[in-house]
């Protein structure tokens, strides 16, 4: 079994745990903001589709064929809680989205942005696709902000990232947001691992070159 297939299959098993804390009320929270024609970025097996009930049209992207496979089963989940909208899963790459510059209302990301293999480009390509009055909303989790345990989370992270399927613990995600042009006007702190938030898209000249 590959690891990818391997990560796929117990992908929805090793987030009960997490959820049973509190995270599914955050991607529920997150999910639930999005309205009119909406993006989700690195969609996984599908377990925020439940909660688009708000998107007039969602399309979502998902780089794992794994994956990719088990969120096709989900897909009529989107359409039973939309009236019936429109719900497309694409195999793409969140560092290249296939899609044209300011063609989405809203965007959404959830503990995503670990494993992406260029997260500043992926950063980038949001901001590119997103409308220039559109929201992105995102609940990740950016390296710790307490010296000790940003600490921790750097010495983790080789080990850990092959074991959880290329997830960095170590990454300033919210850096990445703010030097391609996303201007972060909101964030919650959920404890001293995940971060909520929602973004704007700057004008080109606020863009700060490499966090």
């Amino acid at each position: 079994m590959s690891a990818h297939l391997f990560v796929a299959a117990v992908y929805d098993a090793l987030m009960v745990p997490a959820d049973k804390l509190g995270f599914e009320q955050v991607r529920k929270l997150v999910a639930e903001k999005a309205s009119g024609k909406v993006l989700e970025i690195g969609a996984g097996t599908g377990l925020n589709f439940r909660f688009l009930a708000n998107a007039d049209c969602v399309l979502a992207i998902e780089p794992d064929i794994f994956m990719l496979r088990k969120a096709v089963s989900r897909l009529s989940e989107i359409s039973s809680n939309n009236d019936g909208g429109c719900a497309v899963l694409v195999q793409a790459e969140a560092e290249s989205i296939p899609f044209p510059d300011n063609s989405f209302d809203t965007i959404i990301s959830t503990l995503t942005f670990c494993t992406i293999g260029n997260p500043q480009q992926a950063a980038a390509e949001i901001r590119r696709v997103l409308k220039p009055e559109g929201r992105f909303y995102f609940a990740e989790h950016p390296i710790a902000d307490k010296s000790f345990l940003a600490k921790a989370e750097r010495v983790v992270t080789p080990i850990w990232k092959i074991l959880a399927g290329g997830c960095h613990l170590d990454r300033d995600i919210l850096a990445y947001f703010r030097s391609v042009g996303l201007d972060i006007v909101k964030t919650t702190r959920l404890d001293s691992f995940f971060v909520a938030g929602e973004a704007l898209k700057n004008k080109p000249n606020q863009i700060v070159e490499n966090p």
